[in-house]
């Protein structure tokens, strides 16, 4: 099997790498070795390699940024998406994109289904939603998988900084009203992963079969104070502490360029039943995230 992998270097993309690896060749690719704002390259790309799967890890993340450079983030987020999907349709390769939880406005005060309207109240967010529209609006086979606060022990997303406040700071702040559903990477990379392998020798005909929009998110949800808190406690070095404990605070004593949802955990009760496949309780993979 010939998978093209996009953003190999991102935090989500380096453990789809790897995941992906014992299932065929895998063709990784990132931002210095192709441009995917540039039309031809991304063609020539795929042309080139003739993939059966095309895996989009990459992605404009930088929210706050986004606000000031809503073009790049739109440039990335949604065009190269929708070239990304019509290649892969033309070519008849399955395509799996990653969406975001940020689509919706965190109003509904209980987790996401994915029949519900998104709202987003951002640039990210927006971006992101017109990506995905993009890709329905392509069709073929694929699977757009929403998700939701992804972190990593490799760079500097969440639980990295948290566990950098809790070394440079005596006083540490979070917020108790940012819900959402901390997703450890490579349980997500192993999930997808796991559909790879179930598609067999024709992807285009088994992931068109089952196509569409699915949550997939770390099991039950938290707040970042609760997060926070448990990165806190896992620490394997707590010697290391200036900090002792967390105080709570709200979104609206931290300003940022661009709001975030409140209440933004997911349902993926449909991946489930679809899938028969879960990822685990978000505490439980924290754990061996820690560990690893």
């Amino acid at each position: 099997m010939k998978i093209l992998l996009t953003g190999k270097n991102g935090q989500l993309g380096w453990e789809l790498l790897r995941a992906l690896q014992p299932l065929g060749e895998v063709n990784g690719v990132d931002f210095l070795e192709v441009d995917l704002t540039n039309s031809s390259d991304v063609v020539r790309l795929v042309d080139d390699f003739q993939p059966q799967i095309i895996v989009n890890a990459a992605a404009y993340t930088a929210v706050d940024r986004a606000e000031s450079q809503p073009d790049l983030a739109f440039e990335v987020n949604e065009r190269s998406v929708r070239l990304l999907a019509e290649l892969a349709n033309r070519r008849r390769a399955a395509f799996i994109h990653y969406s975001t939880d940020y689509v919706y406005d965190g109003c509904k005060g209980s987790p996401y289904v994915e029949e519900d309207l998104p709202n987003p109240l951002n640039v990210y967010g927006q971006s992101k939603l017109a990506g995905d529209l993009a890709i329905q609006q392509v069709g073929g086979a694929h699977l757009i998988l929403r998700t939701s606060w992804v972190y990593s022990q490799r760079q500097g997303g969440f639980v990295r900084k948290v566990l950098q406040w809790a070394r440079d700071q005596t006083r540490l702040r979070m917020v108790t009203d940012q819900v959402g559903n901390p997703t450890w990477c490579r349980m997500l990379a192993e999930a997808t992963a796991m559909l790879v392998a179930r598609a067999g020798k024709d992807p285009y005909e088994w992931f068109g079969a089952r196509r569409g929009l699915y949550h997939l998110a770390g099991s039950g949800y938290a707040s970042r104070y609760e997060w926070a808190q448990m990165i806190f406690d896992l620490d394997p070095h707590p010697e290391e502490h200036t900090a002792q404990h967390f105080e709570p605070a709200l979104t609206r004593d931290f300003p940022n360029p661009a709001h975030r949802p409140l209440f933004s955990a997911l349902d993926c009760a449909r991946f489930e039943q679809v899938f028969d496949l879960a990822l685990p309780p978000w505490q439980a993979a924290l754990r061996m995230a820690m560990e690893a």
